[in-house]
């Protein structure tokens, strides 16, 4: 309600330019942006599927796992749509509530899949450092709790931005070089100072994320710890193998997201058009390959792709 009470305020449409200086080619740019985008949504559908029909599933790694897949669609679903609709159709004008709203679950999903990592990250440390503790920690209980500080922290995370862009005035230009809404990027079209905008939209990112990164390679230090206790070669295989996804996953998340943050906010020789060709292939690219690395290094979800291909082949 208060995106929309305050839209008043800014009553004309945002015109999204796609992707600066290569317009003519968006037609056939939009070719792969659409092909990733239905891996994604298939492999994050599929991956959901499987874990709400099999019991086998039914533990707290999967369904950090399935809220992970969850994220995911929301995260390309956001905004894939309306760059596509602009790529193919020229609908490039946008409300700014829905400018705003857009840029919401945006932020909101990349905050949220952090804490999902990160959570993740504790239930590995769990299953392996304490195994035998394993359904007593993680309860249902516990995982409710879980979820809902992830939701809870996202939300207070994000919901200054919509504060800090809804009290700005755009008496200039409304045409944003972009495929989609981003905090700084509206911003930047204000006639105020947006100087507390650069900094929140700088800051509370990288302070997310930094402190996301420590808590997990926290969680992975006690876990190579206890791995290396292990007296087997084997055992210690099995263990690490168990972290090889959620460790692929971590490195696909925050490797380009940072790179993303200290780009934007340092990287003033880099062309615009790769600033926006490479925000769009982050917001992607990983919701798509993301299903596609748990169904090949987890043995229980990769048996169960097998298995539901098999039986419908089978039909």
């Amino acid at each position: 309600m208060i995106i929309f009470n305050l839209s008043s305020y800014n009553p004309g449409p945002f015109i999204l330019v796609g992707i600066p200086g290569l317009e003519q080619f968006h037609v056939w740019i939009g070719i792969p942006f659409c092909i990733i985008y239905i891996v994604a949504v298939t492999g994050n559908c599929i991956l959901l599927y499987l874990i709400a029909v099999e019991r086998s599933l039914h533990e707290p790694m999967f369904f950090f796992l399935s809220m992970l897949a969850m994220t995911d669609l929301m995260l390309s679903t956001t905004t894939m749509p309306k760059t596509l609709s602009i790529f193919w159709l020229g609908a490039r004008e946008i409300t700014f509530p829905g400018c705003v709203t857009q840029m919401f679950f945006l932020h909101y999903s990349t905050a949220v899949d952090s804490a999902i990592l990160m959570a993740m990250a504790f239930d590995r440390y769990v299953a392996i450092c304490s195994p035998l503790r394993y359904t007593t920690i993680l309860t249902p209980k516990t995982i409710i709790k879980i979820v809902m500080g992830i939701a809870f922290r996202s939300f207070c995370i994000i919901l200054p931005a919509v504060f800090l862009l809804t009290r700005l005035s755009f008496c200039r230009t409304r045409i944003i070089p972009h495929t989609y809404c981003e905090h700084i990027g509206v911003a930047r079209l204000a006639c105020a100072d947006i100087s507390i905008n650069i900094w929140f939209g700088f800051c509370v990112p990288v302070m997310t994320a930094i402190s996301d990164v420590i808590l997990i390679a926290l969680s992975y230090t006690f876990i190579l710890c206890a791995v290396f206790r292990l007296p087997s070669r084997d055992a210690r295989q099995k263990a690490l193998g168990t972290c090889g996804s959620h460790v692929c996953v971590i490195l696909m998340f925050y490797t380009p997201a940072f790179f993303s943050i200290l780009a934007h906010r340092f990287g003033h020789n880099i062309s615009h058009t790769f600033h926006i060709m490479f925000a769009n292939l982050y917001i992607v690219i990983p919701p798509s390959l993301n299903p596609i690395v748990y169904g090949v290094k987890t043995k229980q979800i990769r048996d169960k792709v097998i298995l539901l291909f098999s039986t419908k082949g089978m039909e």
